[in-house]
């Protein structure tokens, strides 16, 4: 299943919703990799494994669930979330681009693919439609959750 859908991030149209900066913007989605369990309440634990400058391997601990991954950074621009095939788990991929069409007009372009072939069976289809509509809804809660650690100053120091 392929699927990708654009959370907008500033508005300048409404006054009430407060514009972060891609700084603020790009630590949130750093952190969110970092520290999932910030965003992801179901997750039990997540142990980076490896880092370097651009990547981090992670195992992700779901109950009995483990997920290995690799997540690789392109400063400033796009996290990359690949997890290859494990035991009962396909390959997989999840990209979030931030997307500058104006100055200061954010967008957050979330990219999903599980390598799996584009015909699918109508229970397929079906089960698609539901975690579309999951990934989408947790693609909201990341980018709300970004926007209240920015409010309360978390994301005002310089990143490292």
């Amino acid at each position: 299943m392929k699927f990708h859908h654009l959370i907008e991030i500033n508005d300048p149209l409404n006054p009430l919703i407060e514009p972060l900066s891609r700084s603020q913007l790009w630590q949130g989605l750093v952190l969110r990799a970092e520290a999932p369990q910030m965003f992801i309440p179901w997750l039990d634990s997540c142990t980076l494994v490896e880092r370097s400058p651009t990547t981090l391997s992670r195992e992700l601990r779901y109950g009995t669930l483990v997920v290995r991954d690799t997540v690789t950074f392109v400063p400033e621009q796009r996290v990359e979330y690949d997890i290859p095939e494990q035991k009962d788990i396909p390959q997989s991929r999840l990209v979030m681009t931030i997307e500058e069409p104006q100055p200061e007009i954010f967008f957050v372009r979330f990219e999903y693919d599980d390598a799996a072939g584009e015909s699918e069976t109508d229970e397929q289809a079906y089960f698609n439609d539901f975690r579309r509509s999951a990934y989408e809804e947790a693609d909201i809660d990341t980018i709300r959750i970004i926007r209240q650690l920015a409010e309360e100053g978390r994301f005002d120091s310089p990143p490292m």
